[in-house]
């Protein structure tokens, strides 16, 4: 019998090793999945790649992960929000590495993997820093430039409930970078709010079917 539901959320991390890349769901403070952040903590990873939206502000969530000194780079479009500290503080002292990508390019590029491709071009970047080393091309008259596909170890999203196959439902914009992100990741923790009965789905509201997902985290009370 398929059942994905975790009796303990830690034992969705087994096989985690320093210096893996891990994909974290989240659009300022909408889908974060706090509780699978605060158990990556717990694992003691470290030299960690993070692929995310932004760079964490406060104490918890990315933020958090940074505090407690386990990554080594991280890849994302907004890295400074009001109260990034921990992220600031790590990057002046020359303790993390940054890729910035502009917000679309960054959603593409982990689509690009989910979906099988060897990457694409894009007029965003061109003639800027982040064009710096490259492939570029013209086509029919206008600038590209060759973006590559970015893969993750392993993909931590938030939904707002599952079945225990892993089929997933989102919440508004709570949905954000989580269904790309499943599908770029060798191994995809959910969070959810609510666990429901196979059928209980609406086929057509599921976004990330379960082929994508292999563990799922209830976490009650949200």
């Amino acid at each position: 019998m398929i059942n994905k539901i975790l009796t303990q959320m830690s034992d969705a991390f087994v096989g985690l090793k320093d210096g893996a890349t891990i994909m974290i769901g989240g659009f300022g403070g909408s889908g974060i999945p706090h509780d699978l952040i605060n158990c990556l903590v717990e694992q003691d990873a470290k030299d960690l790649v993070i692929i995310t939206n932004n760079a964490g502000s406060g104490e918890t969530g990315i933020a958090a992960l940074l505090k407690a000194r386990r990554v080594r780079k991280i890849v994302c479009s907004y890295p400074r929000m009001a109260d990034s500290h921990h992220f600031e503080t790590l990057y002046r002292a020359g303790q993390i590495e940054l890729e910035l990508v502009p917000q679309g390019n960054l959603a593409e590029r982990i689509r690009a993997q989910g979906a099988g491709l060897g990457g694409f071009f894009t007029q965003t970047a061109y003639g800027t820093l982040l064009a710096e080393g490259k492939e570029t091309r013209l086509i029919n008259g206008k600038h590209y430039v060759f973006e590559t596909p970015l893969a993750a170890d392993f993909a931590l999203v938030r939904a707002l409930r599952a079945d225990r196959y892993g089929n997933l439902v989102y919440r508004k914009a709570g949905r954000n970078f989580g269904p790309v992100m499943a599908m770029a990741a060798k191994t995809t923790i959910a969070q959810v709010s609510e666990v429901v009965e196979l059928g209980a789905l609406d086929p057509e509201a599921v976004v990330t079917p379960g082929i994508f997902v292999q563990h799922v985290a209830l976490v009650r009370g949200e």
